[in-house]
């Protein structure tokens, strides 16, 4: 498939690590931001083939793991009333809440799920008028599009049977509450591709400026990441600090203006809560007044939901990129993938998923 042949090619990495070697005469910490990014990270061995003065650490851009534990009680309530069609991505029917999960409802008789679009539960709705259709809408800027689209294609269609239970989360607020962390050590961003081959790059001059942080926008390939590291070593090396997009051939700086008015129409900007890191001011989306009548929270009366996270999970800290994910005593003990304790353990992005999956069970350090 192309760009996954040609963007894996081991001499071309090869030359890309001994330029990333050539360049770095000091210990730097890299934050990428995505999950998807994180596990190919993981997955090809980047991190440890990078010089010994390099860290990367895992940031929170995983949609699933920053889901709030509140948000994940919510939908397990509406999904067990009668009545109800509750539509979700797959990766979320093994999320924990605070004592079960979607996967546990569906066995106990609730309409639990699986479709491939949003599109898929809005026709669902159209073709069980007799029935309430929720679908869970999560993630950061990525799939708010297509999540947006379908509710003003309800609102159009007139289907009232049809709602969104929304947790959209925006990247550049948690950059920004990264770097003001008392602990943050990251000294460089790779930036989330996808989420700006949709919102563009013009949200990032301003967090570069404020934070004096380089910020790189990197895709998923190893080249793409090895790139991205590349150039933001050579800015941290020679003290500079700007936005480069090194994903040009999906990532206009404009962005994509269809899809950002469609976002600017049916949502707005919120103080949104993420797992494990708390309340971000203004790092979300809801649903604006024009299509407040599709918010499952306030159609099913669910807004009250309150909880507490597991006292022995980490995830959090994972999230914020202050531990690695085997540096939890938890880690691949009480939580596995089959028993997870916390998203991260779950999502095909989370940081704990992938460092089981390829084996990452304790610290290699050969810093010496």
């Amino acid at each position: 498939m192309k760009y996954l042949e040609e963007f894996s090619n081991p001499e071309l990495a090869a030359r890309l690590l001994d330029q990333i070697r050539a360049v770095t005469t000091r210990r730097w910490a890299l934050m990428e931001v995505c999950g998807g990014q994180t596990h190919s990270i993981i997955r090809h061995g980047i991190d440890q083939l990078l010089p010994d003065q390099i860290e990367m650490i895992h940031g929170p851009g995983c949609p699933v793991c920053v889901t709030p534990l509140e948000v994940i009680d919510k939908a397990l309530e509406i999904a067990a009333r009668p009545g109800v069609v509750f539509c979700s991505f797959g990766d979320m029917l093994r999320v924990p809440g605070s004592s079960s999960d979607l996967f546990r409802v569906k066995s106990a008789g609730g309409d639990v799920r699986v479709v491939y679009s949003p599109l898929d539960a809005l026709q669902l709705a159209r073709d069980n008028p007799d029935r309430q259709v929720v679908f869970f809408g999560i993630g950061f800027e990525t799939t708010a599009p297509a999540n947006a689209m379908t509710v003003y294609q309800a609102k159009r269609l007139g289907v009232t049977n049809f709602s969104l239970l929304v947790s959209h989360v925006l990247v550049p607020p948690a950059i920004a509450a990264i770097m003001e962390s008392p602990s943050c050590r990251v000294q460089g961003f790779l930036g989330a591709g996808h989420v700006c081959s949709v919102m563009g790059t013009a949200e990032y001059p301003p967090l570069v400026e404020k934070y004096r942080v380089p910020i790189v926008v990197t895709g998923f390939e190893p080249l793409d990441l090895l790139e991205g590291i590349r150039l933001a070593v050579l800015q941290l090396e020679s003290g500079r600090y700007e936005l480069e997009n090194a994903y040009r051939r999906a990532v206009p700086a404009e962005g994509n203006p269809a899809a950002m008015a469609m976002l600017r129409d049916v949502f707005e900007v919120t103080d949104r809560a993420w797992r494990g890191i708390g309340v971000i001011p203004a790092s979300g989306w809801r649903l604006s007044d024009a299509y407040r009548e599709y918010d499952a929270e306030a159609r099913f009366d669910v807004g009250g939901i309150h909880t507490d996270e597991s006292a022995i999970c980490r995830s959090g800290e994972v999230l914020q990129g202050l531990i690695k994910p085997h540096e939890c005593a938890a880690f691949g003990k009480e939580c596995t993938p089959r028993n997870p304790l916390g998203a991260t353990m779950v999502s095909s992005e989370g940081a704990c998923a992938a460092y089981y999956q390829y084996r990452r069970l304790e610290l290699v350090d050969n810093r010496g």
